[in-house]
């Protein structure tokens, strides 16, 4: 087994692999992470605890997309709950002359990315030191990202509502993993591979 490892190591240094070796470490914490949610998600403890904290997070959401909107004089409407055709929403941001609303439900917390973020950071190789600060920092960056997704996509319901569900499914959603993959990249750059400095 010793013997394998060492040949894999040495391919991996003979051609350069390293790079393609941290993608996938990237690649496979984030599928593991995936698969590790969705099992636990059906447990009942987990679920109460995972539902609270994202029920918490999409009104904390809302309450920075409207101080946005409202800041910049954006005209919409907001309700912490709202009814519409007998359905109840919660954390609603409804522009009246389109008839169109945002609701900002619990999947679009960010929550799951926030924890999605912790597991790769905890998982991912590189010095606690660093740890400590950039993944609050990580935390951070995606909070105010997902704060931007909401008030762009208040944007696009008023200027583009044809194209909705287009750019929230495959723009939006998808810029959380951009993201990620960007603060990795960093991550992995600076603080794993980063050159060391001789005194």
């Amino acid at each position: 087994m010793r013997t394998i490892i060492q040949r894999i190591k040495t391919i991996i240094k003979k051609y350069h692999l390293e790079a393609f070796v941290d993608v996938a470490i990237f690649m496979g914490i984030l599928l593991f992470f995936h698969f590790l949610y969705r099992y636990l998600i059906r447990t009942p403890e987990v679920a109460q605890f995972v539902n609270g904290t994202r029920t918490w997070l999409a009104h904390e959401v809302f309450l920075a997309s409207e101080w946005f909107l409202h800041t910049f004089n954006v005209k919409v409407t907001t309700f912490p709950e709202y009814t519409i055709d007998d359905h109840v929403w919660k954390n609603l941001i409804y522009y009246p002359e389109g008839n169109g609303y945002v609701a900002v439900n619990p999947a679009c917390s960010g929550m799951k990315q926030f924890y999605q973020w912790i597991v790769l950071m905890i998982l991912y190789p590189g010095p606690w030191k660093h740890k400590l600060w950039f993944i609050p920092m990580g935390l951070v960056i995606i909070h105010i990202v997902n704060i931007g997704r909401i008030v762009g996509m208040t944007f696009v319901t008023i200027n583009l509502p044809e194209h909705w569900h287009f750019i929230h499914d495959w723009i939006m959603r998808p810029f959380f993993y951009v993201v990620m993959f960007m603060l990795w990249a960093w991550w992995n750059d600076k603080f794993r591979h980063g050159k060391k400095t001789v005194a």
